[in-house]
């Protein structure tokens, strides 16, 4: 058995030809900063996610940096974000020079719990930044209502939530703005990296674009001091040829998460809760178990390739060793990193293997 984590490889061989096409015909444009393949994918990316305005930047983490900026988060400010997610959500807070705030999450979701959420604002608190975690949308009605209450910005953390929706609507404008990745290993993935936003805030869309671009709307003029950040037109040219197969591939990871929620229940393992008011994309497939490391370690025994979404969470990463959190600061956060298992899942991956997965599953549970 040879099942890896994630077929890369798989998924561009699937559209070879389009993507090919695709990098031909930029190559062939001589725009390399810039230009029409960014401006279309912009367009049609915003269009996706239903929103008006969608910046392209150069990653995730500067989709979120950039995103706050532009909210005007600086030094003294305070940023609500969960205690068990990928430690950029932070970074993103951390380089506008503010404090994260973390908040921990419902126990069966693995997202921010938006009834603790409350209790964490402050005079200084100025945006709450829920993450769309694994795929599966938080709580933005719950979330909005606060952030309402006390006059608090909303930015969405849309790494891994492409094509997601919260009751009926796709992820792209319930906040104030979202922020998305396109790492390669991502539902939309570029081959390299990528990022943007999306709003309807057209003023909000506008900072972005200035911030991305040195500070500057108009060459040689700076208004402000920004960053370069821009979305690169192969990656935009390969991200257009993607995101017209993306409903069909995220299709096929709930086909596999299914038969992960039919295939191993009852088996020992604590599967994934989804509410019946989301429709998660499943860009990853998390089960917890007390004996986490020596089941990954049986399946990795077995050929089977699975990760851990995240080992460490952010409050005890030697990043934040400043901040003095203790080990069981944040409990529940420090629950699931040990107990998490990512398994295998994407769009490239056959019905063979996920049998192969569950047998290899249970056979090391009984």
């Amino acid at each position: 058995m040879n099942i890896p984590f994630l077929d890369l490889g798989a998924a561009y061989l699937e559209l070879q030809t389009e993507i090919d096409a695709a990098v031909a015909r930029t190559l062939a444009s001589g725009y390399y900063i810039g230009g029409p393949e960014v401006e279309a994918f912009e367009e049609e990316f915003a269009s996706y996610c239903c929103a008006t305005q969608a910046i392209g930047v150069a990653n995730g983490l500067d989709a979120l940096h950039l995103a706050l900026r532009a909210m005007d988060v600086r030094p003294g400010d305070e940023v609500i974000v969960p205690s068990n997610t990928y430690i950029a959500t932070w970074l993103a807070v951390s380089q506008c020079g503010a404090t994260p705030v973390p908040v921990e999450p419902d126990a069966r979701t693995f997202n921010i719990d938006p009834a603790l959420i409350e209790a964490a604002i402050t005079p200084r608190t100025k945006v709450i930044l829920p993450v769309h975690l694994y795929g599966q949308p938080a709580d933005m009605d719950l979330i909005l209502a606060i952030a309402r209450k006390h006059g608090i910005r909303v930015l969405e953390d849309g790494a891994q939530a492409h094509g997601a929706r919260y009751k009926g609507q796709r992820i792209g404008t319930h906040g104030d703005a979202v922020a998305w990745s396109f790492y390669p290993g991502k539902n939309l993935g570029a081959m390299g990296d990528g990022g943007a936003v999306t709003t309807n805030d057209a003023q909000l869309a506008d900072r972005i674009r200035v911030l991305r671009n040195y500070g500057s709307r108009v060459k040689y003029v700076n208004e402000v001091q920004g960053y370069n950040s821009r979305l690169d037109p192969l990656q935009a040219a390969i991200l257009r040829v993607k995101l017209a197969h993306l409903d069909e591939w995220n299709a096929r990871r709930s086909i596999i998460a299914q038969l992960y929620q039919t295939g191993l229940a009852g088996g020992g393992l604590t599967l994934p809760h989804v509410p019946d008011w989301v429709e998660p994309v499943w860009h990853l497939y998390v089960v917890q178990h007390p004996q986490r490391d020596a089941l990954q370690q049986a399946l990795t025994d077995a050929g089977v390739g699975s990760l851990i979404h995240y080992p460490i969470p952010p409050h005890r990463q030697q990043a934040y060793g400043q901040a003095g959190w203790e080990e069981g600061a944040f409990p529940l956060a420090e629950h699931m990193a040990a107990q998490v298992l990512s398994l295998p899942i994407g769009p490239a991956m056959p019905a063979s293997d996920v049998e192969q997965v569950i047998e290899a599953v249970k056979a090391n549970l009984a």
